[in-house]
């Protein structure tokens, strides 16, 4: 019994010194940086590793604190503009019935004063000397044009440089007296539905209001009024009366789109100019104007039932409906039934082709229409002209 217990205290005396062992090389392996499952150290590394292999590209991703940057560091070349129109009281005037005037006499005015109706937009600085882009129809047949700075409580009073109609585009020129923040002009190319955008502008007067909203849609065709735009971008950043002009943001804090529209039937839905149109146009613009080339007709597609009463092979090219008068398709010889089947030798399937093919040509070239007339394809020069 005694030789048991001896070595029952033998057994525990040496489980006490393997692990006293174990523990202290343990100790001095994880002093030293080795690689051990139980080293803190190396852990911190490799979570330091895996986030930096994986991580995104600088402004992809949104942190609780990336808008708020953009806003600080945007905001102060985004402008107010605000308008004034004289407009002529329509309404019939009873001082200049000669009834009133046989029983009171001239002692009343026969021309009232003009009524003034006021318009506000948004728009954004572009240059340090001044230069500001913004929508057309914010200052469209304005007489005065105020625009409001975030660092100045007096307005400037603003010229317009250039502008178009048809765009929906207009620079605007302010003299502050110093160098003013300004944005820079993304590529619209490079954005993706999904991209979060952010949209900074004036709705409602109310200053410097900030949404946020990603690419809804690219390249949208969109109707207003009579500007028929090509190459909207659609959004769900809330765009409001009072944002036209504005600009669309990227992450980048770059202008990707100018807020131009909203769809008054739905919630969600706004459009911005894509900062590739502007880019295209901008020289122009600050010359004093944007030249369109000029063809001169009212174009359709072909359908299968036009093709059969035309006796197309096949169905293809695109139908002129009707012929503006004077025009360079006019005087060409074009008529209304032609059938444009290539220009330049480029085969034409759509309308946006034919109407791309026209902008992309310089004003007073000679191009070549391939036309479907009566049966038979017939080669016409045109020689496009600059839209009046």
């Amino acid at each position: 019994m005694n030789e048991f217990k001896i070595n029952k205290s033998l057994v525990l005396f040496t489980l006490l010194i393997f692990l006293s062992g174990v523990f202290s090389a343990g100790f001095y392996l994880t002093v030293q940086g080795y690689d051990v499952p139980w080293s803190i150290q190396k852990i911190a590394r490799a979570d330091t590793a895996s986030t930096t292999t994986t991580s995104a590209p600088t402004g992809a991703l949104v942190g609780p604190d990336t808008i708020e940057k953009i806003v600080e560091k945007s905001g102060p070349a985004v402008v107010k503009i605000e308008t004034q129109v004289k407009v002529n009281s329509r309404q019939a005037n009873p001082f200049n019935d000669p009834f009133f005037r046989e029983f009171f006499g001239d002692s009343f005015p026969s021309n009232p004063e003009p009524q003034i109706s006021q318009g506000l937009g948004s728009g954004f600085i572009i240059s340090k000397d001044g230069y500001i882009l913004t929508n057309e129809h914010v200052i469209s047949g304005a007489d005065e044009i105020k625009v409001y700075l975030t660092s100045s409580k007096d307005p400037y009073t603003a010229k317009v440089v250039g502008s178009d109609n048809e765009l929906d585009l207009a620079v605007l020129k302010i003299d502050a007296g110093t160098d003013l923040p300004i944005l820079k002009l993304g590529n619209s190319n490079d954005i993706k539905v999904g991209n979060w955008v952010i949209a900074i502008g004036n709705p409602y007067g109310l200053d410097h209001t900030v949404t946020v909203g990603v690419i809804s849609a690219k390249g949208r065709p969109v109707t207003i009024g009579e500007n028929n735009y090509k190459d909207l971008i659609q959004t769900d950043a809330s765009i409001n009366p009072g944002n036209s002009g504005g600009p669309l943001l990227n992450l980048a804090g770059e202008v990707i789109g100018i807020n131009t529209a909203i769809n008054a039937d739905a919630q969600g839905i706004g459009f911005a100019i894509s900062s590739s149109t502007v880019s295209q146009v901008l020289d122009q613009l600050l010359t004093g104007k944007i030249v369109h080339p000029w063809l001169g007709v009212y174009i359709q597609p072909v359908t299968d039932e036009i093709a059969k009463y035309y006796e197309l092979a096949k169905t293809e090219g695109i139908l002129i409906s009707a012929i503006q008068e004077g025009s360079p398709a006019e005087k060409a010889g074009l008529k209304r039934g032609d059938i444009i089947l290539e220009y330049n030798n480029k085969p034409i399937t759509t309308v946006d082709e034919l109407q791309k093919a026209v902008q992309d040509t310089v004003i007073g070239a000679k191009v070549t229409l391939l036309i479907h007339r009566e049966g038979k394809a017939t080669a016409v020069t045109v020689t496009i002209e600059e839209k009046k």
